[in-house]
């Protein structure tokens, strides 16, 4: 057998081999997870004996990083605003990035005194923004709209895990249809798919895992920002708020679909990187 520190050390340098750039962060990551445990916990009795089955099920995990398969998805979980979500094939891994949005949205809670907005998460997939926005927003009135079937099954199981009542509705946004059953909303959020042609064609490997119609927004990227403005704009009360993530230099075309589509006093947020991420604006 192998003692944790020997362990650690093997997978560590499989990953680093393998051209991963977050060697040892990954591997921390598989160790907590197995051993449900803090690292520095682990390896405090680093020179203890691994049991044969745990090390196999170590050395399987990180076999299948190393092969670029998505850490997100080797874990089964991730963290999102200090949230747990399910993920898995299937549906998109919650980023950082889409966490300015969910601060947005909050932020203008706050401004105007939304204590119960009733609120609509489109293209939900894992349900990151809806949940989150129920935990935060206890009173709102949350429904998370997807049409995956692969993604709903982990919308439903995150809002169980967190503990949160929200709607959740089969229903493809790019349809009147389902932005008619709703009405005198205050605020429509999404993260839609907004990669280019070229973008797709330039994917890293662990990206072309996940579910590739939750990442391809048209050829320039804006199709769904086009269609999901003019479908769903009517949905607001005047004066509710429509808010969108999008990718890096795709504000400028964001705000000009806002603007024809009747909205105003568009404000535009950085991420953690510095990039404009994110964009909320008020239905005149």
């Amino acid at each position: 057998m192998v003692s944790r520190r020997e362990l650690f050390a093997e997978i560590t340098a499989v990953l680093e081999n393998s051209g991963n750039d977050c060697s040892h962060f990954d591997a921390q990551c598989i160790f907590e997870h197995v051993f449900e445990r803090p690292l520095p916990m682990v390896l405090m009795d680093g020179n203890t004996e691994v049991p044969t089955n745990t090390a196999d099920i170590i050395r399987s995990m990180t076999k299948r990083r190393a092969e670029h398969f998505p850490l997100q998805y080797i874990l089964g979980q991730w963290e999102f605003f200090g949230y747990p979500f399910k993920v898995g094939k299937g549906v998109l891994i919650p980023r950082p990035d889409t966490e300015t949005l969910v601060e947005q949205i909050l932020d203008i809670c706050r401004e105007k005194g939304l204590k119960s907005p009733k609120i609509a998460d489109l293209c939900s997939g894992s349900g990151c923004i809806a949940i989150t926005l129920k935990k935060e927003l206890p009173e709102a009135e949350v429904t998370a709209v997807e049409l995956s079937d692969n993604a709903l099954s982990y919308l439903r199981e995150n809002a169980v895990l967190n503990d949160v009542q929200i709607n959740i509705i089969k229903g493809d946004v790019l349809d009147e249809n389902t932005a008619a059953a709703f009405n005198e909303l205050d605020i429509i959020v999404s993260n839609p798919p907004y990669l280019t042609e070229t973008d797709m064609s330039e994917l890293m490997e662990e990206v072309r895992h996940e579910p590739q119609t939750a990442l391809f927004g048209g050829r320039d990227g804006f199709d769904y920002y086009e269609a999901m403005t003019r479908i769903w704009k009517n949905s607001l009360r005047k004066g509710g708020f429509l808010a969108y993530e999008f990718g890096l230099d795709q504000h400028d075309e964001v705000s000009r679909i806002l603007a024809e589509n009747g909205f105003e006093n568009i404000q535009l947020r950085r991420d953690t990187a510095g990039i404009i991420r994110t964009a909320a604006a008020e239905r005149r």
